[in-house]
């Protein structure tokens, strides 16, 4: 395991009670290096949307308990919010709670000589993510995703 997963999983651990003791659930927690800066995410959710109270409240319980446990030696910026309207979809149960919903794909290299997709995210495994594009499936196999997102219909 990386130094970056295994701060975002000590930071998950902590937060996950956080997140329950105030009705909200965990999304997701990344540990990223932004220019010389570090920043610790933490992306909660519940259904209708989470408010800055939300974010609030968890912000501060979990900088709270990050203090004491104190998992991450090195300087960093800690940021809790909603995941978004077109947020990334990045693990397994993001996928499945979008099953059915439409979704754009960048892609690392060009296949057909595009790098981007749109459709309705059909189905997926360990190996392979498939959308259907009007009436044609399309395959892709997830190490050459570069992002999976909510699509935004405006």
């Amino acid at each position: 395991m990386s130094k970056r997963e295994e701060y975002e999983s000590e930071a998950e651990a902590l937060l996950a009670p956080i997140a329950a003791a105030n009705g909200v659930s965990v999304y997701d927690v990344e540990y990223v290096k932004e220019g010389a800066e570090y920043y610790l995410r933490a992306y909660i959710d519940k259904p209708g949307g989470v408010t800055i109270e939300d974010c609030e409240t968890v912000s501060r319980a979990l900088s709270d308990a990050l203090d004491e446990k104190d998992p991450i030696p090195d300087a960093y910026f800690l940021e809790v919010s909603s995941p978004g309207l077109g947020r990334v979809l990045k693990k397994d149960k993001h996928l499945a709670a979008a099953l059915g919903e439409q979704v754009e794909l960048k892609l690392y290299k060009p296949l057909d000589g595009q790098k981007e997709f749109a459709g309705i995210l059909e189905s997926f495994d360990a190996e392979t993510l498939t959308i259907l594009e009007g009436e044609k499936k399309r395959s892709f196999v997830r190490p050459e995703l570069a992002m999976v997102r909510l699509a935004l219909d405006f």
